[in-house]
C-alpha cells in the first residue's frame, strides 16, 4: 500500500517534488483556482501559512483548470496572480487534472483515504450540491472525486490523510484541524 510520501509532484518548472520532503510536517494540499468564488480563500490560507510555518505547516498549492475552466493561465500567470492578489508565499505546482484520467497519481491516493462525504448546510453547500451533481454526471466523475476548487486534504506529521474539507466548509475548521496537529 502506497503513502503519501511515495508521491512526487511537478513545480512549474517541471521539477519534481517529493512528498518525502514533507516528512514530519502537518501539510495541507489543496487543489486551487484563480477565477472561482473560493478564490479568495487564499487569503486565510496565507494567513495559516505565515502563523504556522515556523511550527512545522506547509501548504501545497496545486492549480486545477478542470472546474468550469477557472485556471486558464500558465503557472507562471497563475503565481503571478497569487503573489499580487494574495501575498502567497507558500509553494505553487504545476497546474494539473485531479480527477479523471490524466489525474495525477496523488489525487487518486487523496481521493482514496477520504471520500467525498458532502458540502455541509448553508446556501453554498445547497448550491454546490445541486451545481456539482450535474457537472460529475456530465464529466463521468465518481463519489469520491473532487467535486470542485479548493478541496483541501490535511496530512499529519506521519503522512496520513486525517480531513478532506470540501470548498463550503469554513476556514476557521480547516485552521482548527491544522492547528490541532502540530
Amino acid at each position: 500500500m502506497s503513502a503519501f510520501y511515495d508521491y512526487n509532484v511537478l513545480d512549474p518548472k517541471g521539477n519534481d517534488v517529493s512528498m518525502k520532503n514533507f516528512e514530519g510536517k502537518v501539510v495541507l494540499v489543496v487543489n486551487t483556482a484563480t477565477g472561482c468564488g473560493f478564490t479568495p480563500q487564499y487569503a486565510p490560507i496565507e494567513e495559516m501559512y505565515e502563523k504556522y510555518h515556523d511550527q512545522g505547516f506547509e501548504v501545497l498549492d496545486i492549480p486545477c483548470n478542470q472546474f468550469m475552466g477557472q485556471t486558464p493561465g500558465t503557472d507562471e500567470e497563475i503565481h503571478e496572480f497569487c503573489t499580487l492578489k494574495y501575498n502567497t508565499q507558500f509553494p505553487q505546482m504545476k497546474k494539473v487534472d485531479v480527477n479523471g484520467e490524466n489525474a495525477i497519481p496523488l489525487f487518486g491516493w487523496l481521493k482514496s483515504q477520504k471520500g467525498f462525504e458532502g458540502f455541509g448546510k448553508g446556501p453554498s453547500a445547497l448550491m454546490m450540491k445541486g451545481f456539482t451533481a450535474k457537472h460529475d454526471k456530465s464529466n463521468g466523475w465518481g463519489k469520491d472525486d473532487i467535486k470542485w476548487n479548493f478541496t483541501k486534504f490535511v496530512i499529519d506529521k506521519e503522512g496520513n490523510v486525517v480531513a478532506r474539507f470540501e470548498p463550503t466548509i469554513d476556514m476557521k475548521d480547516v485552521e482548527a484541524c491544522v492547528a490541532s496537529l502540530l
